[in-house]
């Protein structure tokens, strides 16, 4: 459920991509602040202590059949949990195929409360999941400050004003409504991406995900993992997909061996943007029992 899902608000211009390595004196942060960080501390410490919050990508556990991973990309390739922009949940929509057709750039964006330590490990783990996006889509993917249309901002709730500051600047189009949510978002939104694919002309592709800084370093890769795929097409969550990090059940921290399966269908030049869901199902079926070696599903 990331929008996918989760950050919040205060002073002057998130620091630009250029700028990043450059960051202001470390700001003393709010009791709001503080209180989040340490609310999500415990709930990482919390999720681990059951076992979830895994990296291992699923194993004998887990295993899925072609119908499976067809059923799981339907739902989750197909259905947007956020339609129309609202971020509550059970407000699924069924939405035609949208893919990405131009390149996508990423870009790095971050609140002046956020250290220089933590921008250096988040810009890193960013500029690592781009590649591996490029790798299993075989779409172009890549980090680029210089005309990026994918913008990951990692802002605190002390960097409301920066946070809208910086969304105007790189999506001057982004829609004001939104835009006042994201400084006031609920504490069990940890993260969230916006996107314009639905209804974008190809290489017109714009998708903006923020990420509250207060979260620990797991949660933070988690949800970097999560938004950017999401951001990607992938844009619903699914409780039957397993293992899979597109389950609001948060049993995997990171991308799995299935989500790989579900990327690379989603960049399947045999399914095509604008494709209906009835159009597509027979597509889907035949990919899916190449990729899990199946002839009979």
């Amino acid at each position: 459920m990331r929008e996918s899902l989760k950050p919040q608000a205060r002073p002057a211009g998130l620091v630009p991509p250029k700028a990043a390595s450059q960051p202001q004196a470390p700001m003393t942060p709010s009791a709001r602040s503080r209180e989040l960080a340490a609310y999500y501390v415990k709930l990482e410490e919390h999720l681990l202590s059951q076992g979830l919050l895994r990296r291992d990508g699923g194993g004998p556990d887990t295993n899925y059949r072609a119908r499976d991973l067809a059923r799981n990309f339907e739902t989750i390739a197909f259905y947007d949990e956020h339609a129309g922009g609202n971020l509550t949940a059970g407000s699924e929509a069924v939405s035609r195929f949208h893919p990405w057709r131009g390149e996508v750039r990423f870009a790095t964006h971050f609140g002046p409360s956020v250290s220089a330590k933590q921008r250096a490990s988040d810009a890193a783990a960013v500029n690592a999941y781009a590649s591996r996006l490029a790798r299993v889509t075989g779409h172009p993917i890549r980090v680029s400050a210089a005309k990026a249309n994918f913008h990951v901002i990692f802002a605190s709730a002390d960097d409301g004003d920066a946070l809208k500051e910086t969304v105007t600047r790189v999506w001057p189009a982004f829609p004001k409504a939104r835009l006042e949510t994201l400084t006031n978002l609920p504490r069990d939104i940890y993260c969230l991406v916006h996107t314009n694919t639905p209804s974008a002309n190809a290489g017109g592709e714009r998708a903006i995900a923020i990420i509250r800084a207060e979260h620990p370093s797991l949660m933070r890769l988690s949800c970097i993992h999560e938004e950017l795929a999401q951001g990607l097409g992938l844009s619903n969550d699914s409780p039957l997909a397993r293992p899979s990090i597109f389950n609001d059940d948060e049993e995997f921290a990171t991308l799995t061996s299935h989500d790989e399966l579900l990327l690379k269908m989603l960049y399947d030049p045999r399914l095509k943007s604008g494709m209906s869901l009835s159009e597509a199902r027979p597509v889907i079926t035949q990919i899916a029992s190449e990729l899990t070696d199946e002839t009979d599903s």
